[in-house]
């Protein structure tokens, strides 16, 4: 789970638009692989990202700021 803000207005789906942008630029992937997948009108979404899911979630865990560890060991 990743926590994100974004400045665009939730009206027109700009706020989900402006949450495909950050992160794609963010994973490193072209914004065309990443689409909100549910939750376009709340506030807690699921992302969908194409790609390799190895690459994907090493990116995701660095920019989460988990370093692999879980429960703080």
């Amino acid at each position: 789970m990743l926590a994100a803000r974004v400045r665009a207005v939730p009206e027109g789906g700009q706020a989900n638009a402006a949450l495909e942008v950050l992160l794609a630029r963010a994973l490193g992937v072209a914004r065309a692989t990443v689409a909100v997948a549910c939750g376009h009108k709340a506030r807690l979404k699921r992302v969908h990202v194409a790609g390799d899911p190895a690459l994907l979630a090493e990116r995701a865990a660095r920019i989460g700021g988990n370093s692999g560890r879980e429960n703080g060991r």
